[in-house]
């Protein structure tokens, strides 16, 4: 590796040592680095006294061999919209609490990085979801590693979601919302309503409500092949769409095709770190003293 991108939120007191460390053994490696304007304008201070190149998110990229997104959960997926179509792979450190995409804690950050440089990892692929609509609201964005949401906006009634997979009517969802999460997403929002854990391997989908009036609807799995359509109507012809944590308002004039993208999330997996850890950790399973 000979470039590596850098982008995070503000470093908190009890990281900065970490983060630090991590700067200089990168450095040290004979990487150059990359850091996102706004990691930059966060920690300026902090970071004074080094020589770092600044990239612009919205400007183009250099090619770079990795990312490093520093932070939580939130801004890995902030990070997954610098790289886009462009697959470039991206390590999640953790500076917060436990995670399922930044799983680097900081007391591993040492030998992440190590493993980085010296080449032991892997390359974890994720599917991600393609919102297809007739207004051009997420720009080149138009992509979620989590799940793409729809949601009522205030506190009116429930809205009507009619929801058609490849071209035949499934159902029409009264309820807050409707979410089609990926299995990535599965252990996010789609969990808090109810959904099943799917394995990143999975290729499947998870149809999600978000409390649905009738009792009886329940969350559905389809191949991620498929191609969903929503209709959505609202008493005050107005509601919101989500990717992952971007939103947007609109109302029933908009149309609303979702699929699997033609590009993947490339996730960077170091030894020692194993999603089924992190899910067992995460969801306290085993503590329990029957176990």
């Amino acid at each position: 590796m000979k470039k590596i991108a850098i982008h995070g939120r503000k470093i908190n007191d009890t990281s900065k040592d970490e983060v630090i460390e991590l700067l200089e053994q990168l450095s040290s490696g004979g990487i150059e680095l990359f850091l996102s304007q706004d990691f930059y304008n966060y920690n300026g201070q902090v970071l004074t006294g080094r020589e770092l190149a600044i990239y612009h998110p919205a400007n183009y990229l250099p090619i770079f061999d990795a990312f490093i997104s520093i932070g939580g959960d939130g801004t890995f997926l902030e990070t997954l919209t610098h790289v886009g179509a462009l697959e470039t792979p991206i390590l999640g450190v953790n500076t917060g609490r436990l995670g399922f995409l930044a799983s680097i804690a900081r007391d591993q950050i040492a030998s992440a990085v190590h493993n980085l440089l010296v080449g032991n990892y892997t390359i974890e692929k994720r599917s991600l979801v393609s919102l297809k609509t007739n207004l051009p609201l997420f720009g080149n964005a138009n992509y979620a590693l989590n799940e793409f949401s729809i949601l009522r906006k205030d506190s009116s009634a429930m809205i009507v979601i009619k929801s058609y997979l490849n071209g035949a009517f499934l159902n029409s969802y009264w309820a807050d919302g409707l979410m089609v999460a990926t299995p990535t997403g599965s252990t996010g929002y789609s969990l808090s309503c109810g959904g099943p854990i799917l394995l990143p391997q999975n290729k499947n989908f998870v149809i999600t409500p978000v409390s649905p009036h009738n009792l009886n609807i329940r969350p559905l799995i389809v191949p991620d092949s498929s191609e969903l359509k929503f209709e959505v109507e609202s008493r005050t012809n107005n509601f919101l769409i989500s990717l992952d944590s971007r939103s947007h308002p609109v109302d029933e004039s908009i149309s609303l095709n979702i699929q699997k993208s033609p590009f993947n999330a490339n996730l960077i997996k170091v030894a020692g770190v194993s999603f089924i850890e992190t899910l067992r950790n995460k969801l306290s399973w085993g503590l329990d003293k029957r176990n």
